[in-house]
Order: C-alpha cells, then sequence, then structure tokens
C-alpha cells in the first residue's frame, strides 16, 4: 500500500457487513449478525489482490470500534476476527466466547 492509497472503513448494515475500500474499488468485508447485545463475526473476505497490505487489521479494528461504540459485545467466530482479539488486549473486555448456542443460532441464519 502506498501513501496515496485511501483505506475506508463503511458498515453496510444492507448487506449485514464492514466494507473495506481502497481507492473506492470494495477490498473485502467482514459480516456481522447482532443477536441482542451481542455482534457475532462469522465471515471475513478480502480480494488476493489486496494481500498483504494489512487491510484485514484496519478492517476487523474499526468494524471493533463501531462495535465498541455501539454498546455491543463481539464474538469472534471468524478466524481472522479471533486471531486479531487474541493479540489485541485493547479489545478483551468487550469479547464474548463463541459458545455451542451462538454456533446454532448461525446455523438457523
Amino acid at each position: 500500500m502506498t501513501e496515496a492509497d485511501r483505506t475506508s472503513v463503511v458498515r453496510n448494515d444492507a448487506e449485514g457487513r464492514y466494507d473495506i475500500f481502497v481507492n473506492d474499488e470494495l477490498a473485502g468485508f467482514t459480516v456481522f449478525i447482532d443477536r441482542g447485545p451481542q455482534r457475532i463475526f462469522p465471515h471475513t473476505e478480502l480480494d488476493d489482490r489486496f494481500a498483504g497490505r494489512g487491510l484485514s487489521s484496519i478492517l476487523v479494528h474499526d468494524a471493533l470500534e463501531d462495535t465498541r461504540a455501539a454498546g455491543q459485545r463481539v464474538v469472534a467466530v471468524c478466524p481472522l476476527v479471533a486471531r486479531y482479539v487474541s493479540k489485541h488486549d485493547e479489545v478483551s473486555d468487550i469479547v464474548d466466547p463463541v459458545t455451542p448456542e451462538i454456533l446454532d443460532f448461525l446455523k438457523s441464519h
């Protein structure tokens, strides 16, 4: 990524995901499903053309900050999101464990 590249993360409620853009081009997204006070993150995708630029960390960081601002808790089902929360103690206060109930809930959606 160069200094000239513009990145932005936007919550896309219509699609139930956070989108990350590079120079106005969709580079990837992380899906979320709200369940009461919890925001479950089951899946994240990043286009291969944008790999190796640190965009997944930017995407997850911004999604979790927005989740915190909304007063919700994070359930990191997606391995990428789970890896991020395991490495960033600053979000541990808003993370709930993945439970069988959460997995059953996701199967029904």
